[in-house]
């Protein structure tokens, strides 16, 4: 047993209160202390001797006294020098320590009450784990490079722990003790015992340390504490932990409100990325092929918090047509606005699509500022990828514009797009912010600073839940109505006659998107084709597909009749799993709720026709 040379030995020496012998010097070689009583001569040869060298004497020796059994190797775990790649013998030795029981329990008790939130909140056990089994931290470490420990000794080995060389002195006389031979420790500090003062030392470093320093300067009462940390997970207790526990100690509270704990980069296959399996890209190559939004938004479309990041080079690719998307949407704007008009009054469907997505943008705006405040940013991301893409470009863009490219388009209905189009920036720009500072600044003048990196967040506005479940219906309505055209091969731009018992509002949007003559309000509904999407709509076809065309719905509703049963069944299944309902999120609970009620509605207006 080693206790000096091991650490499993050390702690097993502590218990058993066994003597501590350093038996190697700091060159390697074997110390004259291995000698602890007159019996032990035959030890002396050994003295001085190369560790390796002697270690294969022993061997030798052993074997000539006839002591040794058997030989055999045994893998064990040896630490090597990553510079020189000597072998690295544990040695006791004297160091500095912090004790952490006392000073650890605020920072403790901070993360348990949640006045400090990691994020995800998966990692509070391990947090709680390691605060609660801390140990004394050795904060010294045998460097060149760092901030040097402040310790002054004199010739007998007394220690004064202060800034310079002149204060040592002043302390060693007040403690009448020798002020000859004084040099400073040679030892620097731990990288983390730097760190864990960044929150403090960067505002008011007065604090530290100082227990009469009673008012903190401007900087610090303004900027302490910080709202988020975002750093890895294995670095929880090194500096996070550690930041808490200064904070604490020094700062009378918290360093910062949160802590968002990101994941590891792996591909696709969950492999660490590495030069030797070649699957690090370089981010470089990257963003000359994809862009660098391209590449950012690519990266955060597979980034749940504190979960790894499964790398795929095809979410660059759909981060690049992503911006691709957003460029064409601006010309689309530019070229409109060269053909707006002051005398032009805006259009029925127009001032329509302009109010279905200012509530609808209201509403996914709430979200979207629910998601950071939760950290949740892929969530974030995707419901500003979807708002974007599907809402603003593939229905709002194609409901404004006029139906003949030579059409002129009023002011009011160019302008408010604009805005509506700056807003979407806004919500975009923490994602891509080269290619939306770009538009911003090209969608028209602005003045010098007037920049979207500053700009000022959308504000919620209250919106109408009402229009909003319009909108969905009415996305329905279009996609069928879509589909119908694509099953009969019939041209998009050949016009289509629609009836329905009554007049709704956002018909005429309807109309713009899905090219149809205006409706007609009547009950007869022979030889027509129905959509069913909770509202009985009927498409009349060109007469020479009539008889085929009600043959081959008929088919396709009852298939979807079908397919809405068993879908209704699944459903019904997991509402009467008594662990699923004792378990899952309320929320998810009533998505199911709800799907079982829209099946049932889908189902009765089939089953009516």
């Amino acid at each position: 047993v080693t206790p000096a040379h091991d650490t499993a030995d050390y702690e097993l020496g502590l218990k058993h209160q066994l003597p501590i012998i350093i038996g190697i010097t700091p060159d390697g070689k074997i110390s004259k202390d291995i000698i602890t009583n007159a019996n032990e001569k035959d030890a002396e040869k050994y003295i001085g001797m190369d560790r390796f060298i002697c270690r294969k004497q022993i061997i030798f020796d052993l074997q000539e006294a006839g002591l040794v059994e058997k030989i055999e190797t045994i893998k064990n775990k040896v630490g090597h020098s990553e510079r020189t790649d000597a072998v690295i013998e544990p040695y006791l030795s004297h160091q500095w320590f912090v004790k952490m029981k006392d000073i650890s329990k605020p920072a403790l008790d901070a993360v348990l009450n949640k006045e400090v939130h990691l994020i995800p909140d998966k990692f509070v056990n391990t947090y709680k784990h390691w605060m609660e089994n801390v140990k004394d931290w050795c904060i010294s470490r045998q460097l060149w490079w760092g901030h040097r420990i402040p310790a002054w000794y004199n010739e007998n080995g007394d220690i004064a722990v202060c800034k310079t060389k002149e204060e040592a002195i002043e302390i060693f006389r007040k403690n009448n003790q020798s002020t000859h031979g004084i040099y400073q420790d040679e030892d620097v500090l731990d990288t983390w015992f730097s760190s864990w003062l960044w929150p403090i030392a960067v505002f008011d470093p007065k604090i530290i340390g100082n227990n009469h320093y009673e008012t903190p300067n401007e900087d610090f009462q303004y900027y302490y504490p910080t709202n988020d940390l975002v750093t890895a997970p294995e670095i929880l207790f090194f500096w996070v932990a550690r930041m808490i526990i200064a904070g604490y100690l020094w700062g009378k509270e918290k360093p910062f409100a949160n802590v968002y704990l990101t994941g590891i980069v792996r591909d696709k296959l969950g492999r660490k990325m590495s030069k030797s399996l070649g699957n690090s890209p370089d981010p470089l190559d990257l963003i000359e092929k994809y862009g660098a939004d391209g590449v950012r938004v690519g990266m955060m479309f597979s980034s749940p918090a504190g979960n790894d990041l499964l790398f795929d080079e095809e979410y660059c690719i759909q981060g690049r047509n992503f911006a691709n998307k957003i460029w064409n949407a601006f010309r689309l704007i530019h070229q409109l606005s060269e053909r707006k008009d002051d005398h032009t009054p805006a259009t029925t469907y127009q001032t329509e699509a302009i109010e279905l997505f200012e509530n609808y943008f209201d509403k996914q705006l709430e979200y979207i500022n629910d998601c950071f405040d939760k950290f949740r940013l892929n969530d974030a991301l995707m419901t500003t990828y979807k708002l974007i893409w599907d809402d603003f470009c593939s229905w709002y863009l194609e409901a404004i514009k006029p139906n003949n490219v030579n059409d002129k388009i009023s002011s009011d209905v160019i302008n408010k797009t604009i805005e509506l189009f700056e807003n979407c920036l806004k919500i975009l720009h923490p994602w891509m912010p080269f290619i939306t500072e770009e538009i911003w600044h090209l969608l028209k003048e602005r003045q010098d600073g007037n920049d979207i990196i500053i700009c000022k967040w959308p504000q919620e506005n209250k919106y109408n839940p009402e229009i909003i479940k319009n909108y969905e219906i009415l996305k329905e309505i279009v996609t069928q109505i879509r589909e119908i055209r694509s099953r009969h091969q019939i041209s998009p731009k050949q016009k289509l006659e629609w009836k329905e018992a009554k007049s709704e509002k956002f018909d005429q949007w309807i109309e713009k998107l899905c090219n149809l003559n205006h409706k007609k309000i009547t009950t007869d509904t022979d030889g027509k084709i129905i959509v069913t999407a909770q509202r009985n709509i009927y498409i009349e076809l060109p007469k020479q597909e009539n008889n085929k065309s009600i043959e081959e719905e008929i088919g396709k509703l009852e298939a979807e009749l079908n397919y809405l049963n068993g879908f209704l069944e699944s459903v019904r299944k997991k509402l009467s799993n008594e662990k699923f309902m004792q378990n899952a999120k309320q929320e998810l609970i009533e998505k199911e709720k709800q799907k079982e009620k829209d099946a049932l509605q889908k189902i009765k207006t089939i089953e009516e026709e």
